[in-house]
């Protein structure tokens, strides 16, 4: 019988490894290199890249499906490797010319980001000179690219939000990821000194999520493409979110079946007080899950029948991460907080999970203060405040 999902099957295959270097991951600051040559072998860092390039063109659920199960064998990985993954549908958004750059002679190439606008640019003939120290670039000891963020200025003074790509041999990795969370996501900063960056290597994010940018339209027969940039650039954020949760049900079980109070003897995994958490944690977890699914999916029905979203659309995809994210958080918070005084040990799953979690929550995308301000506008009919993003 046909796997309904076989790129799930071939990462679950290479799940213990990736489990048993998780330790690992966590001190070296960033993804083992066995992390990333095992992945790559399952050939998910090609699940958005263009067809045209070798790359898979698998549906959101089908990706995210796979964030999950990573997720809970080594979160840093999956935080790390999920980016690289939908960096391809990003840059698919850019240039031809800048697609053939960047796959044309390596179509296993990668990029990583740090998007965010804090990049200082030259305008010059044919382009910009870019500099700057852009930070969380997750899993950039892995690219062989960088998506990095800038503000550009019209001649009327507007402010225009740009992406920039530049090659590894443009820039130097400060290694200074020292992090309570997604230890193992490397997400290092990047340093950059007047590097050119050529015209068709630069593109608008308001041109991205509009459907007006340089690579809208290349594939037409694709059923990924014809959408934003952006949610599939943070789809692995609740899904990571998701899977540590799953995880920590089951390692939550398993440490405390047999845990007895070390003055009492009394067998806490039968408690009553434990129970309950752990059913309330499942049908929270399972909630999300449910709430999650129903969201891919209906990203894959917009991408299959070509309809690009509305700003409505856009919002309730958004806002339903962040809040199933806020629900992995508080079912991870409900069983770490009775797991006992050895969990708090470095090297204990649980405390990882625990920290692993809340990392998941701190992003820009899923910080859930910003996304219920974001429904309430538009559940009021308000317009967009510019200053959440």
């Amino acid at each position: 019988m046909t796997s309904p999902n076989p790129m799930l099957d071939r990462i679950l295959a290479v799940l213990p490894e990736i489990a048993s270097r998780a330790d690992q991951a966590e001190q070296e600051r960033k993804v083992p290199e066995e992390n990333i040559r095992l992945l790559k072998q399952t050939g998910l860092h090609r699940a958005f890249q263009p067809r045209h390039y070798g790359g898979l063109e698998i549906t959101l659920p089908e990706f995210a499906q796979c964030v999950v199960a990573l997720a809970g064998a080594c979160g840093g990985t999956a935080w790390a490797f999920s980016l690289l993954c939908t960096h391809s549908h990003q840059l698919a958004m850019f240039s031809k010319q800048l697609q053939d750059d960047v796959w044309g002679a390596d179509p296993d190439a990668t990029a990583s980001s740090s998007i965010a606008p804090f990049g200082r640019t030259e305008e010059v003939d044919g382009g910009i000179l870019f500099s700057g120290e852009m930070g969380w670039s997750s899993g950039c000891d892995h690219a062989d690219w960088a998506i990095v963020g800038f503000n550009r200025f019209k001649d009327d003074g507007e402010k225009v939000y740009c992406f920039a790509v530049v090659p590894r041999k443009d820039y130097t990795i400060r290694d200074d990821w020292y992090a309570m969370g997604m230890r193992g996501s490397g997400s290092k900063t990047l340093l950059l000194d007047k590097v050119f960056v050529p015209e068709h290597r630069i593109q608008a994010a308001k041109d991205m999520m509009e459907g007006r940018s340089a690579g809208f339209g290349l594939y037409p027969d694709s059923q990924i493409f014809y959408t934003p940039y952006r949610p599939y650039f943070a789809s692995g954020f609740a899904a990571i979110s998701l899977g540590v949760a799953e995880r920590m049900l089951e390692a939550f079980k398993e440490k405390t079946r047999n845990r007895v109070r070390a003055y009492t003897g009394a067998q806490v995994g039968m408690a009553t007080p434990a129970l309950m958490r752990l059913a309330e944690s499942t049908h929270q977890v399972g909630a999300a899950r449910a709430f999650l699914e129903k969201t891919w999916e209906d990203h894959r029905v917009h991408g299959a029948a070509k309809q690009y979203p509305t700003q409505a659309t856009l919002t309730a995809w958004r806002t339903n991460q962040a809040y199933a994210v806020k629900m992995c958080i508080e079912a991870v918070d409900r069983l770490f907080s009775v797991a006992g005084a050895s969990a708090w040990f470095d090297g204990n799953e649980l405390q990882r999970l625990f920290r692993d979690s809340h990392m998941t929550g701190a992003h820009a995308y899923t910080d859930y203060d910003v996304c219920a301000q974001i429904l309430g506008r538009e559940i009021m009919g308000l317009e967009p405040d510019p200053t959440m993003i």
